[in-house]
């Protein structure tokens, strides 16, 4: 027997012996741990204290979890690569001509079709839901659709949706392109970048509860948690105002966060696009006069105008699929919803599938157009 052939049927033994050893980590967990009685009567599990802290033996399924998590983790790296190596193995069998030709799709081939599975199948499913009711039981044609655009709330939503895309977008890209062209003349450009990159290392929901410090309102005559309230209050003596309670201002309130944590990754990318722009062609524009606004605007963005439709175009479906600030700093109240915090709301509180999917859908065709321009843009600058 060749090697190739060997190491082709070792593969298919562990892949089975792997799917033997998960069916069996995952088996029903035991029910006769053994128990003491409480101090109240009642039983618990067993617990083992280690040196006062707060490691405990926990009951057989946990533990049962916890190993079949872990070995999915073993299993599942170790079949991808060994999948891959053994279709390398088995190309190479293939004259030279024939293994340049299929060894691409022997690479990609499996990804292409985990991602058709996850993305492909629940977009179809998404689809034929929105044409159901909410049980997904009986046919209703374009009913969910004519909720979601006559319904007060999602006519809310729509609108506060638009705000998130323009404002959102604007003023990432505009700060982000200040901060670049500042940071570029600056003294201090890698602290400077650095304390502005900062805030994307923070996830969507931690910056939502560390501006919600911020915007926290508390009645007249009480002390005043929020950053804002308390200068206002100790500084101006000026009555708190309700940040998050006033529509629609409280709207554009949201979206400062959002601007906060994308000025960041808009400054990265125009401040790698600054630096390719032509330092000869900036030097005969001042030596013919031409002013820093002037050189600005004729030469430096038209030069840098792909890097701007990138970012914009990023930080659009950004805002689009923008759910976790309105969720943890308002859950939707006082007129903050969107259209993916109504989808989620929707799709798990409400239990309209129908509705939640037909919101989906038109999230989905917002999206469409945006992705489609990127990929353009794409296929334009590839080199190889």
């Amino acid at each position: 027997m060749s090697r190739r052939t060997t190491l082709a049927l070792s593969t298919t033994g562990l892949l089975a012996a792997g799917a033997a050893l998960a069916a069996l980590a995952s088996r029903p967990a035991r029910r006769d741990v053994p128990e003491i009685p409480t101090a109240s009567g009642g039983r618990r599990p067993v617990r083992v204290i280690i040196a006062g802290g707060g490691f405990m033996l926990l009951r057989e399924e946990i533990m049962g979890q916890a190993l079949t998590t872990l070995f999915a983790v073993v299993w599942g790296t170790a079949s991808v690569l060994l999948i891959f190596y053994s279709c390398n193995l088995l190309t190479q069998l293939l004259k030279t001509k024939r293994y340049n030709a299929v060894i691409p799709y022997v690479f990609i081939g499996p990804a292409v079709l985990i991602m058709g599975w996850y993305l492909f199948l629940p977009t179809v499913r998404s689809l034929m839901l929105s044409f159901m009711d909410k049980q997904s039981e009986r046919f209703v044609g374009f009913e969910n659709y004519r909720y979601v655009f006559t319904d007060p709330t999602m006519l809310t939503s729509v609108r506060n949706t638009i705000l998130w895309l323009v404002f959102g977008t604007l003023f990432s890209v505009l700060f982000g392109l200040i901060a670049a062209v500042l940071a570029d003349r600056s003294h201090i450009e890698r602290l400077g970048k650095t304390l502005i990159f900062l805030p994307m290392a923070i996830s969507l929901v931690g910056a939502g509860l560390i501006w919600k410090f911020i915007y926290a309102y508390r009645p007249a005559g009480d002390n005043q948690i929020g950053l804002l309230n308390a200068i206002i209050v100790s500084v101006f003596g000026r009555k708190p105002h309700n940040w998050l309670g006033t529509a629609p201002a409280n709207n554009l309130f949201l979206i400062a966060i959002f601007v906060w944590l994308q000025t960041g990754f808009a400054l990265v990318v125009f401040s790698a696009a600054l630096k390719a722009v032509s330092t000869e062609m900036i030097e005969a524009a001042r030596i013919d006069g031409a002013g820093e606004f002037k050189i600005l605007m004729r030469i430096v963005i038209p030069d840098i105008a792909g890097s701007i439709a990138t970012v914009s175009t990023t930080i659009l479906l950004a805002a689009l699929k923008c759910f976790d600030i309105v969720f943890s700093m308002t859950n939707g109240l006082y007129g903050t919803e969107v259209l993916a915090s109504q989808q989620y709301k929707q799709m798990f509180k409400f239990l309209h599938y129908g509705r939640g999917s037909a919101i989906a859908v038109v999230i989905l065709l917002g999206v469409s157009p945006v992705i489609w321009y990127n990929l353009k843009e794409f296929n334009k600058r590839e080199v190889f």
